[in-house]
């Protein structure tokens, strides 16, 4: 037997390894595709869940904040058009006494804005239709005290004179689109209030965030998206930049 029948080999026993890279190239190119199914299943799954945790936000912060957007919404219609809105105000005053020996309780003239003594407030009360308790006070001058008491729509104060103990009150109120208009602005509307513009606002950022990634995963299907999203921006810009001054 020569060398090249030495190394003869069987037919049946030809290219083991080109046999093997078959079978291999056989068994993962099936694996690879259940294995894109899967991320694809996966990647679908992860989008579905936030897409309905946006959705559940978007609603939930649409809800809390819908009144006040209305509010907000017709106010800022009336604060741009204030000038054009007539109002007519209406003052009343009111006149009254307490007891002199009331007066003893008042601190000294100075710089304090401490509120009226409890009884003396509660004595004013009695006699004009304010209620002074727990307001800031003027007491820089010697002869009488001003309380002021401001509110949303109104203006409003009183005063005692120290000596006498005649109590003078007024009040102007400017109708109702004045005091919605003030709820806008947050006017002498008090701490409440204040806390609500703060989570009013927070809740309008939420809703138009949610919004923003909302249209983002469906711009897709919705060619026009972007394009109203950019004018969205440029358009108050441009208001600003061309005919602000």
């Amino acid at each position: 037997m020569d060398a090249a029948d030495a190394l003869e080999i069987p037919a049946g026993e030809a290219q083991p390894s080109a046999h093997r890279d078959a079978a291999s190239r056989g068994t993962t190119a099936p694996a690879r595709k259940a294995s894109g199914k899967a991320a694809k299943r996966k990647n679908k799954k992860v989008r579905a869940f936030w897409l309905k945790q946006l959705h559940t936000w978007h609603w939930v912060s649409a809800a809390i904040s819908l009144a006040a957007m209305l509010l907000f919404a017709v106010t800022g219609i009336t604060l741009n058009h204030a000038a054009s809105i007539g109002a007519q105000p209406v003052t009343t005053q009111s006149h009254g006494r307490i007891a002199r020996s009331l007066l003893v309780r008042l601190p000294a003239a100075g710089s304090a804005t401490d509120p009226l003594p409890a009884d003396v407030a509660k004595a004013v009360a009695a006699v004009v239709p304010l209620d002074p308790a727990g307001r800031a006070a003027d007491w820089s001058a010697d002869d009488e005290v001003y309380v002021a008491m401001p509110g949303p729509g109104r203006d409003a104060w009183v005063t005692l004179d120290r000596t006498t103990g005649a109590v003078a009150a007024e009040v102007t109120e400017r109708g109702w689109i004045s005091y919605l208009n003030d709820l806008h602005k947050g006017r002498n509307t008090g701490t409440a209030w204040f806390w609500f513009i703060d989570f009013f606002a927070a809740a309008c950022v939420l809703f138009t965030l949610t919004g923003l990634l909302l249209l983002q995963l469906h711009a897709r299907h919705r060619p026009m998206t972007w394009p109203l999203v950019g004018l969205s921006l440029a358009g108050p810009v441009i208001l600003a930049i061309v005919f602000i001054h």
